[in-house]
């Protein structure tokens, strides 16, 4: 009997232990999705801005975004949007203008017309993909770190992504192909290092279960 009293609460502490585990990886999931919608929104309000685009067809995030949050237009669509989501995510994640300023630039140079609208998700998309890929690859031991070791993590960050666009040095070739569709994808969407590091540091932070802001 005592065994087996012994055996309930060891499984009941294994029980325990599964769902706070399962717990915080639904929260992760959820902030990371969160994080990645806004930038979502913040980009189609860009194109909405900089094109005078007013159909909603076009820009189905933005729609949703602005219904729900029940955000009045301001002269042109996405004017308003833009400035809700700036200061919303420089109080969840430490975005500064910076990071806002370079999307707007990167849309103005790349969507000259609505038809470049589709391309330019398609180039953001696979700049993305290959940017967290090649960093995390990169970063396997830096990663394994706890939170409280913020500071070093985003200087290994940086350094990182420098990295990444200066040097050829990658012991995987997975990751040196990244790196290479990485410095491609920059040149067309007109990023800057500290750009890219504002972006993929709030998620390595959201990864651990950890306030992403700086």
């Amino acid at each position: 009997m005592h065994k087996l009293h012994k055996l309930k609460i060891k499984m009941g502490l294994t029980e325990k232990l599964m769902k706070k585990k399962e717990r915080m990886e639904e929260t992760i999931r959820n902030q990371s999705e969160d994080f990645n919608s806004l930038i979502r929104v913040y980009l189609q309000a860009a194109m909405a801005s900089s094109l005078g685009i007013v159909d909603f067809r076009l820009l189905p995030d933005l729609k949703l975004f602005k219904q729900k949050l029940r955000i009045p237009t301001e002269g042109r669509l996405g004017v308003a949007e833009k400035k809700y989501i700036r200061k919303l995510m420089l109080a969840e994640y430490g975005i500064e203008e910076l990071f806002f300023n370079e999307i707007d630039s990167s849309v103005k140079r790349c969507c000259k017309k609505q038809n470049d609208m589709q391309n330019y998700f398609y180039l953001f998309q696979g700049f993305s993909q290959d940017l967290f890929m090649a960093v995390a690859g990169e970063m396997q031991m830096a990663l394994r770190l706890p939170a409280f070791f913020r500071s070093w993590i985003k200087r290994m960050t940086k350094d990182t992504i420098h990295n990444l666009l200066t040097t050829n040095d990658f012991k995987a070739a997975d990751v040196r192909q990244a790196a290479m569709n990485v410095r491609a994808y920059k040149e067309k969407l007109h990023f800057s290092e500290e750009w890219m590091l504002q972006y993929t540091f709030p998620v390595l932070m959201i990864a651990k279960g950890a306030k992403p802001k700086k």
